[in-house]
């Protein structure tokens, strides 16, 4: 959630930033700033009546004392009065406070400078391109034909068992998708990142809390009857952990790294480029989640996408890095790097990862704070980033790595799987 203060003293600034996003948000800023500016003046009236209370409450007691009831009593009515108007105010400042926390839900974080503009996909910059595209042999397939041939994930069982885009693992399909998080896992800790096991429903609040609420409502699943919703990434728990967190300056950076199915509704995904693992509604992924101090959390983001790229070049994939454009950055992000791995089979790049800095956006809505060596607070800054998602690293394996004999295991993952091919 962007700050109230900053808007407020920085309105046409906020407009051309957000106009990055393709958003003329001149109307939506100041209605922000009128209903702060009602706030603001309701709060003092508030504290003058407060103030006004407290000095009669003593004046009262020193009638009293010297015995001058009858003045003591003029002051008691207008005091019981002054009580009513101060109700009138408390009730007109959180009803006002309140519309004002609602509209500022509704404004998307401000790009960073570097964010380039554009409307989709089409306008993204490719900053970052690494490996050779594999030649495959004649008959070579797409992933959801060799899921089948070889008899390593059932779409149709998961549509028995639940619904389409719910795929049952087996066998040798079910290791290889076990040894992906094993390994990456092992990735992230032996870079410094804390392993957490996290629930996979979160309250209202921490939906909030990360921007996912109200932005993504309609994309998550929800329990009406508890009110909970199922997480879409463990970016939504695992930030959570420090929501309403006063941290130390002495304890940034925090790195936390988690491993969690996802769930996404996907409303609206059809067509080819949605098949087989392409799009699912249940998958797995590994989570990078780092808390950083302002001045750091560019160098810090640096160092995700750093460490994904190593990640990357382990498995022997194809990849490339963008810059995501104003309008097709998310929500809560300030800036973004996708990752794309090049999926030989269906000749087409395929996100696998995504690396964000949220600046101030999430921590304002979190309440997530550190506390400065000169014993001032301040917002933090959060970051996450996929490490990596399962699905289309699957994918690709599955493609790139196809031979007439089989699906051979990269090398990195084969003390994990226990053997070398798929056949």
């Amino acid at each position: 959630m962007l700050q109230i203060a900053f808007i407020r003293e920085n309105q046409e600034k906020v407009i051309q930033a957000l106009a990055k996003r393709n958003l003329d948000a001149k109307d939506m800023i100041e209605t922000v700033v009128a209903l702060d500016e009602k706030r603001r003046a309701t709060q003092v009236e508030l504290d003058t009546i407060l103030a006004e209370s407290n000095k009669l409450s003593k004046d009262i007691g020193e009638l009293m004392k010297s015995g001058e009831k009858a003045k003591a009593e003029i002051l008691k009515e207008k005091s019981t009065q002054l009580r009513e108007k101060g109700k009138e105010l408390t009730e007109a400042l959180n009803v006002v406070s309140e519309e004002l926390t609602q509209e500022l839900y509704k404004l998307p974080n401000t790009p960073a400078d570097i964010v380039p503009q554009g409307k989709s996909a089409d306008d993204n910059v490719n900053v970052f391109q690494e490996g050779d595209i594999p030649v495959l042999h004649e008959g070579a397939l797409p992933h959801w034909d060799l899921i089948k041939k070889y008899d390593i994930i059932d779409f149709e069982l998961g549509t028995k068992i639940t619904a389409p885009g719910f795929p049952v693992y087996k066998g040798k399909g079910a290791k290889l998708q076990r040894a992906l998080i094993s390994y990456f896992l092992d990735k992230n800790t032996d870079a410094g990142y804390q392993e957490f096991q996290v629930p996979h429903l979160v309250n209202e609040a921490s939906g909030y809390g990360t921007g996912q609420l109200p932005d993504k409502e309609g994309q998550m699943y929800h329990d009406a009857k508890d009110d909970l919703y199922l997480i879409p990434t463990a970016e939504v728990p695992v930030t959570n952990i420090y929501r309403d967190v006063i941290l130390q300056e002495s304890e940034l950076p925090v790195m936390a790294t988690g491993y969690t199915p996802c769930f996404r509704r996907e409303a609206g995904s059809w067509g080819a480029h949605v098949r087989g693992l392409n799009r699912l509604h249940q998958f797995d992924k590994v989570e990078i989640v780092r808390i950083e101090h302002p001045d750091k959390s560019h160098e810090a983001l640096d160092g995700m996408v750093e460490h994904v790229k190593d990640i990357m070049r382990e498995l022997g994939l194809p990849f490339r890095i963008l810059r995501l454009c104003g309008g097709d950055m998310g929500f809560a992000s300030a800036l973004t790097y996708d990752f794309e791995v090049f999926s030989t089979a269906q000749d087409r790049w395929l996100e696998i990862s995504s690396v964000s800095n949220f600046e101030t956006f999430q921590a304002n809505r979190l309440k997530l704070r550190f506390k400065g060596k000169d014993g001032k607070t301040q917002l933090a800054h959060t970051l996450n980033g996929s490490s990596l998602a399962l699905p289309r690293v699957l994918a690709g394996i599955l493609e790139n790595y196809q031979t007439p004999e089989g699906i051979v295991i990269p090398e990195v993952l084969r003390k994990y799987t226990g053997f070398d091919i798929i056949n």
